[in-house]
């Protein structure tokens, strides 16, 4: 069957769905009704979702969940948190509460400066470009203030712009790299915008100041764009309590818990295999924040990974060290996110997770991020060195299980008192009226 379509952008949402549901599922009315069924009875509601991406046919909903108990700088915080898998909430709000009963998580902002650059080729001297750049810096920057303006009035912009040599990753290869304060928005249309006019600036000073007076000299313009590897917008978290009163805990006593756990995050630090794993943990806890309160979780996974790969491979994010018998477990993480802009306001439930978080600011919205990743990585280190990772996993999953054999209420409940104390497979369901 050829399904190749013209114009598909322009037919309405109706004509899109008969399309698919015609050429992809043979006319399937369940495949259709699958899709009406996730659509808002709210049209202003459904009308703003359509209007955040193109060809929207229905919503894709993640569960929204929130994580109490969160003492972060001597206040408490209810985290709200979006994810799928099911024992992410549960862990974050269990290390959450058992570390508020020892003084809770302590977090810092290292760093905000956020980076855009401009990529071209030239084949000229260095030295010749190199003082033409320092000529017209200064008017670079003046030309900019149309659009720069507003953002320093709130106390950002931009910070520093300089001209890099490149040649010895790539002949005849420069950059102009730009750094940026965008205070409380990410950032990410006021670093384009700046980036693309710095370019039309160039040009102009190029053109009007004859800077190629060789026939054979030419400058090659190729991209403008921020950097979503931001090394130096920095959030910190930690923990730290008396060894002893680490393992007066029940559920810890009696057991080698601070130098087993010590011993995983070391393993994380030179095994590549096992620091993915440890990280992705990590990530649990910042994504479902980062979606819940309208971010991008790409950009931030990207920078995230690319900061753990820093010293030439790649390494678990966090730390575990005594010192003067007193543990200590810390996370440093790069992380861009805004509370202005984007979907912040115009996204109901966004907005709402703002609200419930008392409307932070970036840098304070950056800390709580930080302190949900180092959370879940407690979480998920503290079951491995003790229990194992799937008692605790597979008892959240038994729910998913259940759903996917058709169990009735009563069946659910009886299984969830059966496997109280027995480990949770798919096949083990004997005991359990059928």
């Amino acid at each position: 069957m050829n399904i190749f379509v013209n114009g598909f952008s322009k037919k309405n949402k109706l004509q899109k769905i008969d399309w698919i549901i015609n050429n992809h599922f043979q006319s399937n009315k369940k495949a259709k009704k699958i899709l009406f069924d996730y659509l808002n009875d709210d049209l202003s509601i459904q009308n703003l979702h359509d209007e955040f991406i193109e060809n929207a046919i229905s919503n894709f909903y993640l569960p929204f969940a929130v994580a109490p108990n969160f003492l972060i700088n001597g206040k408490y915080y209810t985290i709200p948190m979006a994810i799928e898998e099911s024992s992410v909430v549960a862990a974050a709000s269990k290390a959450a509460k058992f570390w508020a009963n020892l003084g809770g998580f302590k977090t810092k902002i290292l760093g905000v400066e956020k980076v855009g650059q401009i990529h071209f080729f030239y084949n000229g001297s260095f030295r010749k470009l190199e003082s033409f750049f320092k000529k017209i810096r200064k008017s670079l920057i003046i030309d900019l203030k149309p659009i720069t303006s507003n953002m320093e009035k709130r106390g950002g912009g931009i910070s520093s712009l300089e001209l890099i040599d490149m040649n010895k990753k790539i002949n005849h290869y420069y950059q102009i790299f730009v750094k940026f304060d965008t205070v409380d928005s990410m950032g990410a249309n006021f670093i384009n915008s700046c980036l693309e006019k710095i370019t039309e600036i160039f040009k102009f000073y190029v053109e009007e100041k004859k800077f190629l007076n060789d026939d054979n000299e030419k400058i090659d313009f190729i991209m403008s764009i921020l950097s979503n590897y931001t090394p130096n917008c920095v959030a910190r978290a930690s923990v730290s309590c008396k060894v002893e009163d680490l393992e007066k805990n029940n559920e810890l006593k009696n057991t080698k818990f601070v130098e087993s756990f010590i011993n995983a995050v070391k393993i994380s630090k030179v095994d590549p295999f096992r620091a993915v794993t440890h990280n992705k943990g990590i990530m649990n806890g910042i994504d479902s924040v980062v979606i819940a309160t309208g971010n991008d979780f790409r950009s931030v996974e990207a920078s995230i990974h690319a900061y753990a790969s820093r010293k030439g491979s790649y390494s678990g994010l966090s730390n575990a060290y005594i010192v003067d018998d007193s543990f200590y477990f810390d996370l440093t993480i790069p992380i861009s996110i805004g509370t202005v802009g984007g979907l912040t306001k115009l996204h109901p439930l966004v907005n709402w997770a703002h609200n419930l978080l008392g409307y932070p600011n970036a840098r304070e919205l950056m800390q709580i991020t930080a302190a949900a990743g180092l959370a879940q990585n407690f979480a998920a280190i503290k079951s491995l060195v003790t229990t194992g990772i799937q008692k605790g996993h597979m008892k959240m999953h038994l729910i998913n299980i259940l759903n996917q054999l058709g169990a009735g209420r009563k069946q659910k409940n009886e299984a969830i008192e059966h496997f109280k104390t027995k480990i949770v497979t798919y096949k083990k369901r004997e005991g359990i009226s059928k």
